[in-house]
């Protein structure tokens, strides 16, 4: 029996950039934007999604990722309360929650660091940190010195090695569970957290909550190094989001299926995306919007838990500069959604609908069919159920002749009910110019 996980359809969330809350915490006092971030649900609901990204979530001074208080949601954002009452909404959609663990770095606002700071040697948490040095001073002026994530002083690293830093944050996700029934963590900064940690940490969640997803973000590196039975479930599938608009910006599928092939051996169970918050938007990366469609059929099709950042179902662009990530992150408000629904959120939506009604695309294997510079299909099937997809990047309209490797008499267009018969175990298919379609295999098969 498979888990929500090999079933999940994503939505990624950034709750205080979709809300527009102030970028600096300077507030004493609450404010409560869940009642906007509970409206929605529905829309969410609406494109097939059966699980959300939210995060960063908890106190913290700036982005979300200088954690503050991690048993405190941000008064930017709401009370624990307020969020308590989003994840029970969502669960009664049949929607899981999934949050942001920033557990390499706190802020420097963190109770540990704020120890450090006014007691030196005499802190007892002196220890909770990396490379702390009480001989000189570190760039951000304090009188001792630390390990930084990336260089940045505002971000102090945890000592990972430490049984009581361990103990405390497995408390914090203890307390997570208990307090908001959350489902999984994205693990922030997966490739630099001590392996040993993680590996401690799919023991302690297990044992805490049935089902219970870790996701770590990976960028760069074998990913089944994470991705296995004593450590992660998941991992950002990078690589093949590179391949996504590079392979259709230099029309050039053999990079995507290359990617495909190469991952094979954790594909199916890596979370698969187009763009996120640190991400330029497809819209903005591609040289041609007509391929916005193309990237989202394989994104659903192709090995992997597929997600969706928000605003990118409307195709939204935004770039990061050198100096911010905010049109990365902006502020929509789900009351435009009539008004920014398109072909490609009807699109998505129909996609989303055919992940969760085919079994075959939860955690089955994978066939290449037919791979040119332009042109690719394959298969996915598990047990009696296949279907195949086919995409062509090129302008210009194409006959394909596609082997289908199971039995049967002809193939159902999931997109429009259209028919096509299988003849001699090959299908003939028109593709227009940038255009994809999904096949069902209409009657038994087996594969050959």
């Amino acid at each position: 029996m498979s888990t929500w996980y090999e079933k999940g359809v994503f939505y990624h969330m950034y709750p205080l950039g979709m809300t527009g809350a102030p970028k600096q915490n300077l507030e004493e006092s609450v404010t409560d934007r869940f009642e906007e971030l509970n409206r929605w649900i529905p829309h969410i609901l609406s494109l097939g999604c059966n699980a959300i990204y939210i995060g960063p979530l908890f106190e913290s001074t700036s982005h979300g990722y200088d954690t503050r208080d991690y048993k405190l949601v941000d008064k930017r954002l709401g009370t624990n309360s307020s969020f308590k009452t989003f994840v029970s909404l969502c669960h009664s959609q049949g929607i899981k929650v999934v949050v942001d663990g920033v557990f390499n770095h706190t802020g420097r606002e963190f109770f540990a660091f704020r120890d450090i700071q006014a007691n030196r040697e005499s802190s007892p948490y002196r220890d909770w940190y990396r490379g702390v040095n009480f001989s000189c001073q570190s760039p951000a002026g304090d009188s001792f010195t630390y390990e930084a994530w990336q260089g940045h002083y505002e971000l102090p690293c945890l000592n990972l090695w430490n049984p009581d830093v361990k103990q405390y944050l497995f408390d914090v996700i203890r307390f997570w569970i208990d307090e908001f029934d959350i489902d999984g963590i994205r693990l922030d900064c997966a490739n630099v957290l001590d392996f040993g940690f993680m590996k401690e940490l799919r023991t302690q969640t297990s044992a805490m909550k049935e089902e219970f997803w870790l996701m770590g973000e990976v960028i760069h590196g074998e990913y089944s190094r994470w991705v296995n039975s004593e450590m992660l479930h998941s991992v950002t599938n990078y690589e093949l989001h590179k391949g996504f608009y590079s392979g259709h910006n230099d029309h050039n599928y053999f990079e995507i299926a290359h990617t495909v092939r190469r991952l094979e051996q954790v594909g199916k169970d890596l979370y698969t995306f187009v763009d996120n918050h640190d991400e330029n938007r497809l819209a903005s990366k591609l040289n041609l919007p007509e391929h916005l469609p193309l990237v989202y059929t394989l994104l659903f099709t192709l090995p992997g838990i597929p997600s969706i950042y928000y605003g990118s179902e409307w195709g939204i662009k935004g770039m990061r500069t050198k100096y911010s990530d905010d049109e990365l992150r902006p502020s929509i408000s789900i009351g435009d959604a009539d008004r920014l629904n398109n072909s490609l959120t009807e699109m998505i939506a129909k996609l989303g609908a055919i992940h969760r009604d085919n079994p075959e695309y939860h955690r089955g294997e994978y066939k290449e069919l037919l791979l040119t510079n332009r042109q690719y299909a394959f298969a996915r099937f598990i047990g009696e159920e296949a279907s195949v997809t086919a995409v062509n990047n090129d302008d210009k309209e194409v006959n394909l002749r596609i082997p289908i490797p199971f039995s049967g008499n002809e193939a159902v267009s999931l997109f429009d009910g259209a028919v096509f018969p299988i003849e001699g175990g090959f299908i003939n298919l028109l593709l227009k110019g940038n255009e994809g379609i999904v096949l069902k295999i209409a009657s038994d098969h087996q594969t050959n």
